[in-house]
């Protein structure tokens, strides 16, 4: 069922880990993160709860590369006829169908990038994302690149509403993390990546994990603070 995180902010559970989330905007929705191949059927019935339908979505944006963020891509920019943004140095990544190896800093990683169930369809963006552009269309939805996770990797901030979208750069299922080490292309990066995320946050969306409002956004920006030493 979704659930709305902010004003004009959907959460959409796509798996029982993974979320995608919505925008709404008076030219459409903006569909953030798509998830893996049965996410598409999860989207559409979240859009029938809304009394929308799929060509509602007027853009999709993709965090990063990574098969629990683009295996149903392909099927929801068939539905939407919307088009496909994604960093341009994720680009080659979506357009390979599957994460390089050099896109994991550990041994487990590429073992588990050669699986043919963590492929996609290859595919390519119909636009580029760069840091600190404010897409088109979407009513507010400010880019914030955050390398580490992945080379091309962004957050988002919803800036009418002060929500932050953080991607993979944290997840937050039992406690926040940063996730495994060996899943990131460069895990070095991280923690100076969160050191962008603005400290004046009212919700903060997880595409892995519960999101948090309330108290819980002030213990998130304690503990971005602890991360920076």
């Amino acid at each position: 069922m979704p659930e709305q995180l902010a004003p004009g902010v959907i959460r959409i559970p796509t798996t029982r880990r993974d979320n995608a989330f919505l925008f709404e905007g008076d030219k459409g929705y903006t569909l953030v993160d798509v998830g893996w191949a049965s996410a598409p059927k999860a989207i559409t019935a979240a859009l029938a709860d809304l009394s929308r339908k799929p060509t509602d979505i007027t853009r999709i944006v993709i965090t990063h590369a990574h098969p629990d963020h683009v295996q149903g891509a392909g099927l929801i920019r068939e539905l939407t006829g919307a088009p496909l943004l994604i960093h341009p140095a994720e680009n080659t990544w979506l357009q390979a169908g599957r994460v390089p190896r050099a896109g994991r800093s550990g041994a487990l990683g590429r073992a588990l990038d050669r699986l043919p169930k963590l492929h996609w369809q290859p595919l390519s963006a119909d636009g580029p994302l760069t840091d600190g552009q404010l897409i088109d269309g979407s009513d507010g939805l400010r880019v914030l690149h955050t390398p580490g996770h992945s080379p091309g990797h962004i957050a988002l901030v919803h800036e009418p509403t002060r929500t932050l979208l953080t991607g993979d750069a944290v997840f937050h299922r039992s406690e926040r993390a940063l996730g495994p080490a060996q899943l990131a292309a460069d895990p070095h990066l991280r923690t100076g990546s969160l050191a962008r995320i603005p400290r004046d946050l009212k919700a903060v969306g997880f595409a892995h994990g519960t999101p948090l409002t309330g108290s819980g956004v002030d213990t998130f920006h304690e503990w971005l603070n602890a991360l920076q030493g």
